[in-house]
């Protein structure tokens, strides 16, 4: 269990993370507390607390702590025996084997203030001259110390700095500056500096000499081991990795293999069983200043910042890259990659995906899968091959879009029409009742009129014919029955379809051939804020509301036609709570026996 001074220094390290940025909890702490220490003794505090106190109130302090913990110390040529050997034995047979013009990447982690860098721009201009220099290489040079990138940047360095330099190298690769001499302009391009913790930071990929030299001694074993699992994943498939007199790589054969023990010089083996390190394949830290930054590191970054989650797999079934939106839906982070696809839940949740990758990378087509379930959601799912020509694919990207919402308005669209359907069947099965009703009533009306006329033809045989009278009586009292039972049935229809027409989520207008409104449904008067009291019997096109009716004139004159199929329009309107929408109005014809008698307008949000 932590004493109280233990306890207080990790919680001063947690707020130099949380407040600048920098990640020590990764580094030994016998040194961390010497240092830190040396500090608090100059400023005569006593307690890590109070130490935390200063550095709120004084930020200035920062600057002198991070000076402290992190020795720069660092020239040109430092261990001149071991730079020569990674000249003889890996920059030449390097540049050898690669394609005429084919380009090269280097990492400095650690730089400092930049002679380390400078010392390669230096070797490689040696071997492949000035020119092929500034076209061919580039020199990612970082540090977690703001203030010596920002040295480096200048590229100027005193008197005493350039001792260490060849003088023949001096001569060439450096001009005066003042009382100051500054690397060449025309090669400071070769050299791009950019902050990165190497504990929390994604490494550089592709990579063919990593040199990070004298830094790794400082953390513990464990952060050692994960820093040199971001190393072999930087590094190319034949990448070397150049570390200072005071480290060794004992524990860590399977990552690399020694070619120059003396001289700490290493070679990066393939991995075999786990997963590569938590990381992703982008450098995401900043480059300050001019300096160009990489297309392929503008590619990487856009990928992970994508709206769409992506998921990158080698053909041979390891997780590649993962972006930002992955880690969100599937919890695939860069932890991940490295690992084999299919030991993750997302390789068979929510579909089986290794299936559609096999298909993919067999038949070189991107596989779709449409409507996948996960969650709430609905996913799009693209698989597609990655390949350069006729190439064997180098892999598969999956890509996950979330079409919840287009589904959801599809699928309230189709129940939409459903319901339209339905209460088109509705309103023609009511008025095929209302031309029965109307046949019955025509045949009552012919009926009295021939008994009126018995009535006046047997009116001198009253007395004699009472008996047929009282019958046709009857027969009047049970066609005023029908007549009254017609009537109510009537009245139920109308009230049927006014039940109907406020039940339906669309706003339901109907108009004679006059464009007399004759229906005007509930959810109208929920758009429009009218009444139907207040709209039925009045012109359509006189009515003030937020709907502009006039542009309704040629879609009610085609329904009207009787000749053109329905037809449907978009308009911006105004609805009764002031708010600007977009309606959609469909309008169809009212056919009574082939013939329009009107049209039939539905109004939807």
């Amino acid at each position: 269990m932590m004493d109280r001074a233990e306890r207080q220094f990790e919680e001063l390290l947690l707020y130099l993370k949380e407040a600048r940025g920098f990640d020590f909890t990764g580094y030994k702490r016998s040194s961390l507390v010497r240092r830190v220490g040396r500090r608090m003794a100059t400023l005569q505090i006593a307690d890590y607390a109070d130490y935390a106190d200063h550095l709120q109130v004084h930020p200035d302090e920062f600057t002198a702590l991070f000076n402290t913990i992190l020795i720069n110390v660092t020239s040109f040529f430092r261990d001149p025996e071991a730079w020569d050997s990674l000249r003889r034995t890996v920059l030449e047979p390097m540049v050898a084997s690669k394609a005429s013009g084919a380009p090269i990447r280097l990492w400095s982690a650690g730089c400092a203030s930049g002679e380390e860098a400078y010392t390669l721009a230096m070797l490689l201009g040696e071997v492949l001259g000035p020119d092929e220099l500034r076209q061919r290489v580039k020199i990612y040079a970082t540090d977690v110390d703001e203030e010596q990138l920002d040295e480096a940047r200048h590229a100027t360095y005193d008197a005493a700095a350039l001792k260490a330099v060849p003088p023949d190298l001096a001569a060439k690769y450096f001009e005066p500056a003042g009382q100051r001499y500054q690397f060449r302009p025309d090669l400071r391009r070769t050299v791009i500096f950019g902050r990165n913790d190497l504990v929390q930071d994604a490494p550089i990929s592709r990579i063919d000499v990593l040199t990070c030299r004298n830094t790794l001694m400082y953390f513990t074993p464990e952060t050692q081991a994960r820093v040199l699992g971001r190393f072999h994943f930087a590094l190319a498939d034949t990448g070397t990795l150049f570390l200072g007199r005071a480290e060794t790589l004992r524990h860590h054969s399977p990552l690399f293999l020694p070619t120059d023990v003396k001289h700490r010089i290493f070679r990066r083996l393939p991995r075999v069983g786990a997963g590569y390190p938590a990381t992703s394949m982008t450098w995401q830290n900043a480059v300050r200043g001019d300096e160009p930054v990489g297309v392929e590191q503008m590619r990487n970054a856009a990928l992970l910042a994508s709206p769409v989650a992506q998921i990158v797999v080698t053909a041979d079934g390891l997780v590649a890259l993962s972006n930002q939106q992955a880690e969100r839906l599937f919890g695939v982070s860069s932890r991940d990659v490295g690992r084999p696809f299919q030991d993750l839940d997302v390789s068979y949740r929510p579909v089986e995906l290794r299936t559609y990758i096999e298909q993919a990378l067999a038949e070189r087509r991107t596989v779709h899968l449409k409507d996948v379930r996960h969650h709430s959601t609905y996913l799009e799912v693209q698989v597609t091959p990655l390949q350069e020509g006729d190439a064997d694919p180098l892999g598969v990207a999956l890509v996950f879009q979330d079409v919840t919402a287009a589904r959801k308005l599809r699928d309230d669209l189709e129940t939409a029409n459903r319901e339209l359907e339905t209460a088109y069947e509705e309103l023609q099965s009511t008025n095929e009742e209302m031309e029965t009703t109307n046949e019955e009533l025509q045949s009552t009306v012919e009926e009295l009129e021939t008994t009126n006329e018995e009535l006046q033809s047997t009116n001198e045989e009253l007395e004699t014919t009472n008996e047929e009278l009282q019958s046709t009586n009857d027969e009047l009292q049970n066609a005023n029955e029908r007549l009254r039972r017609s009537s109510a049935e009537l009245d139920g229809a109308n009230a049927f379809l006014d039940a109907i027409l406020s039940h339906l989520r669309a706003g339901i207008v109907v108009v004679d051939q006059s464009l007399q409104i004759r229906a005007w449904s509930r959810q109208a008067e929920n758009l429009w804020g009218l009444r139907s009291d207040e709209a039925i019997g009045e012109h359509l096109l006189n009515l003030d509301i937020g709907l502009p009716v006039d542009r309704l004139r040629p879609l009610i004159r085609l329904a009207l036609s009787g000749e053109a199929e329905p037809g449907e329009i978009r308009l911006d309107a105004v609805n009764r709570r002031g708010r600007q929408i977009t309606v959609r109005v469909a309008c169809s014809p009212m056919l009574d026996e082939g013939a329009a008698i009107g049209a039939i307008l539905v109004m939807e949000e």
